[in-house]
């Protein structure tokens, strides 16, 4: 059996050192592993070599974040195993459906980014710098992925890629620039994306091959996509892609595209209230723990 890898690309913002960041990432994807499928968790649990990352972060932001932040509410999110009656509330609140129509009306009429609140502009600041490959970052970033995945697809190694927020971008991006610019023969098994933006109208018009038509505009190397967003995850702006990239089942590029976003909440909390977007509360759900459990289960 050829060798499996599961490689995580996360999403923006400054993140811890790498090796801890990696290690609280599989902590919280063992958990989610754990929550769906308790029988398939000590399998996975022994191969934690299998997990990769991708540490774009330093790269961009030349900051790392104090770990020590983030631990005591991985931990209450551990010890968490359903959303509760206020997270319910709380995503879908008026608050969330407010922002939700900003995003949609700057998503739709861009010119307008200048009169939206400061965290909307802030965060389209730090996308933009990305699709404009300001001192050639999106290339350095995307390079990082490259180097792991150029060894696998070349061993036709089974590889789940996960990408979070502009993770997913970065993570396809990259595939289309090794389908067409690379031509690197072989193919992901699994996409996941998760709290993605890629249905968005402003990602897909500046996504590699946004221009050009056919079986060039669309990765060639995924077996399968599972796209997953939860509840109040404003940044999923639109969460269903089996729409958006349904010419890549036409064209028979792609297996299958599946959304799974009906039901399913992110209850991550920190000292800023809940957060339906971060990473962790993703990885710990098992909506994700599932499809990462059916894709890992061993051999008979």
């Amino acid at each position: 059996m050829n060798q499996r890898h599961i490689i995580f690309v996360p999403g923006k913002n400054p993140k811890p050192p790498e090796d801890q960041h990696r290690k609280l990432l599989w902590r919280t994807l063992l958990e989610g592993v754990r929550r769906a499928d308790p029988d398939v968790v000590d399998h996975l649990g022994g191969h934690a070599a299998c997990f990769k990352f991708v540490a774009w972060n330093y790269l961009y932001y030349h900051a790392h974040k104090d770990i020590s932040r983030d631990l005591p509410w991985v931990d209450a999110l551990m010890n968490q195993h359903a959303p509760t009656e206020q997270d319910i509330k709380e995503a879908n609140s008026w608050h969330i459906k407010l922002n939700r129509l900003l995003y949609n009306i700057v998503d739709h009429l861009p010119f307008l980014l200048q009169l939206m609140p400061e965290q909307l502009r802030s965060t389209a600041i730090e996308t933009q710098r990305y699709f404009q490959n300001r001192d050639n970052i999106a290339c350095d970033i995307r390079e990082l992925l490259k180097q792991k995945l150029r060894p696998m697809l070349a061993n036709n190694d089974k590889v789940m890629l996960i990408g979070h927020s502009l993770g997913s971008v970065i993570a396809y991006d990259t595939l289309w620039k090794l389908s067409h610019l690379e031509h690197l023969p072989g193919k992901i098994d699994l996409f996941l994306t998760i709290g993605s933006p890629l249905g968005m109208n402003y990602v897909q018009r500046r996504l590699m091959g946004h221009d050009k038509t056919g079986i060039n505009k669309y990765p060639t190397n995924i077996r399968r996509w599972i796209n997953i967003s939860s509840t109040g995850d404003v940044t999923a702006l639109d969460r269903v892609f089996s729409d958006d990239f349904s010419p890549m089942l036409d064209l028979g590029v792609i297996e299958s595209i599946e959304d799974h976003c009906e039901g399913i909440y992110n209850f991550f909390r920190n000292e800023e209230g809940l957060n339906c977007h971060r990473s962790y509360g993703y990885l710990v759900n098992p909506a994700v723990g599932k499809v990462v459990a059916d894709w890992w289960q061993p051999p008979p």
